[in-house]
């Protein structure tokens, strides 16, 4: 079995595309993707930095007047 993604394939695909939505849909297209990507990896990003958080960061500190009751 060969490539899954082989540049004729990909051709093929890009000509499908391009008769399916018209040349003049792509550039809306790719700046949607381009978008939903970008939030993605901001999210991942995010879900990344509360994971790599010390331990300590996630323990919550009673307040001196809810110690006092």
């Amino acid at each position: 079995m060969g490539d899954l993604f082989q540049p004729t394939h990909l051709m093929i695909i890009a000509v499908i595309v391009i008769v399916l939505f018209g040349g003049k849909k792509l550039p809306e297209l790719g700046k949607g993707l381009g978008e939903g990507l970008k939030g993605f990896k901001d999210g991942m990003k995010g879900v990344a930095d509360d994971v790599n958080k010390p331990a300590d960061a996630h323990t919550v500190t009673p307040k001196p007047e809810e110690t006092a009751k």
